[in-house]
C-alpha cells in the first residue's frame, strides 16, 4: 500500500505516535543532561535553562507561557536555579516591578556544550538523510509549528 492509499485516521495515529516517541527522546535527554550540570537540576528546570539559553533575557511570564508551566511552579525552579547560580534575577529596566531572569555566564557555557551534544546525537540519527529530506523535514515541522497560530 502506498502512502497516499493510507487512510487519512491511521496516517493520523502514527503522525502520533512518531511525534510522542520524538517527545520522548526529547524529555530523555533533557533528563540525562540535567543530570549532568553541576549542581544536578532537573528536567523541568533544564527546560527552564534551555529557554532562556534561547530567547535571552526575559520575564518569567513568558518562561511560563512558552513553556505551558504553573507560574507558581516556575517561580520555585527560578529561585532553586539563582540559587544554584545558574540563573540571575535584576529588576526590569523598563518596568521596575518586574524581574527579568537570564543564564549565567557559567550556566551559558553549560548549555552551550550540552546543546553541541544534543547536535552532534541529532546529526547521527540524521547521518543517512539527504540535505533535501532533512529540509522538507524541517519545512513540515515549521509548518505544523505554525498551525493554528493568529
Amino acid at each position: 500500500m502506498k502512502d497516499a492509499d493510507i487512510p487519512r485516521e491511521q496516517a493520523l495515529l502514527e503522525l502520533g505516535t512518531q511525534l510522542n516517541v520524538l517527545l520522548s527522546s526529547a524529555r530523555a535527554f533533557a533528563t540525562e543532561t540535567a543530570a549532568d550540570f553541576d549542581p544536578p537540576v532537573s528536567g523541568a528546570s533544564f527546560q527552564v535553562l534551555q529557554r532562556l539559553h534561547s530567547v535571552g533575557a526575559t520575564r518569567a511570564m513568558r518562561v511560563a507561557e512558552a513553556l505551558a508551566m504553573d507560574r507558581s511552579a516556575l517561580s520555585r525552579l527560578l529561585q532553586q536555579l539563582t540559587q544554584a547560580n545558574l540563573v540571575e534575577a535584576y529588576p526590569d529596566p523598563s518596568d521596575g516591578r518586574v524581574t527579568i531572569y537570564a543564564l549565567t555566564k557559567d550556566a551559558r557555557k553549560k548549555m552551550d556544550r550540552a546543546l553541541a551534544n544534543k547536535g552532534s546525537r541529532f546529526s547521527e540519527r540524521l547521518r543517512g538523510w539527504s540535505s533535501a529530506e532533512i529540509s522538507q523535514l524541517s519545512g513540515l515541522l515549521a509548518r505544523l509549528n505554525g498551525a493554528g497560530r493568529s
